[in-house]
């Protein structure tokens, strides 16, 4: 007989949509107990009321704008305040985006919303990714990348596009970010029980692109057929979130729940110490200690 699972309190960020719906939706049908994070509060409680139909299961909501790093933290904080204790952050939230843009930070919205926020959330959130860790030996961050990592190059000399904007260098510098982060973290959590992962999921039928219109509108709508559903996309998520098969393994790079030996620039250690000090001091202000959270309206009901 197989033994029971033991529960996970688990944190998926932009859960509204696409593999971050689904990826919520089984780890509550697994019988974790779900934080979710939703930049729309109707879209969320909607994801909400679908997990508690489908799966008979309440679920956390935190409504906040991921670009803006002051949500960032606010939720951070907000999560903090429930909960000593957290087993897994999936960082999931993204997006593609045709034309540039800024966050109210004065970042530029790719940059800010596919690194930044993982970068962010992840720091703030080690204190309860810790505590779970001491307590069962195992806790986890789990990275959704992309296979355009690929063709990322950093543009160190303006990461943020203010000249020459192409949404798909933006998107692609993003994942090779996202990889890089990943395994400088991974570094240094080693022995603590912690573990980093990042992941392709796969090319998705999903709105993630937040419609961004122009020619990479075009070739999302000429592709679309191609593409594999939210749920397949979804499962390399939920492995590396709850399989026993990856408990300990850190640093790696996942698809198709099977490790891949990601570009040979997501393996520059150089880069990735050089990113982690250009996010550290991108975000000084907002990586202080977690005090005393602010008592939003609403912020994290369970439901």
């Amino acid at each position: 007989m197989t033994p029971p699972t033991l529960q996970k309190i688990v944190l998926v960020t932009g859960a509204t949509d696409g593999i971050g719906r689904v990826t919520a939706r089984e780890l509550a049908r697994q019988g974790h107990q779900v934080l979710l994070t939703a930049r729309n509060a109707a879209k969320g409680q909607r994801v909400v009321e679908e997990i508690r139909t489908e799966t008979g299961k309440g679920a956390e909501l935190y409504v906040g704008d991921l670009s803006s790093m002051g949500e960032v933290r606010r939720v951070a904080q907000e999560v903090r305040a429930r909960h000593k204790r957290l087993d897994v952050l999936v960082n999931n939230a993204g997006g593609l985006f045709g034309e540039r843009r800024e966050t109210v930070d004065g970042f530029e919205y790719t940059f800010a919303l596919n690194h930044l926020a993982y970068f962010l959330l992840t720091r703030l959130l080690l204190d309860p990714l810790h505590t779970a860790a001491s307590e069962t030996g195992d806790a986890r961050v789990v990275n959704v990348s992309s296979v355009a990592h690929r063709l990322g190059r950093i543009h160190w000399d303006d990461p943020e596009f203010r000249r020459g904007y192409s949404g798909y260098a933006a998107y692609n510098q993003s994942k090779l970010m996202n990889v890089l982060f990943s395994n400088a973290l991974a570094r240094r959590l080693r022995g603590t029980g912690v573990t980093s992962n990042a992941l392709h999921p796969g090319a998705v039928r999903s709105g993630f692109n937040y419609n961004p219109g122009g020619l990479i509108q075009v070739v999302f709508s000429l592709t679309k057929l191609f593409r594999i559903t939210p749920e397949q996309g979804a499962r390399t998520s939920l492995y590396l979130a709850t399989s026993p098969e990856v408990r300990g393994l850190s640093g790696g790079y996942f698809d198709r729940q099977r490790p891949r030996r990601a570009h040979p620039a997501a393996h520059d250690e150089a880069a990735q110490e050089r990113l982690w000090r250009l996010s550290e001091h991108l975000l000084s202000k907002w990586l202080t200690a977690v005090d005393d959270p602010p008592m939003a309206p609403g912020a994290g009901q369970k439901a």
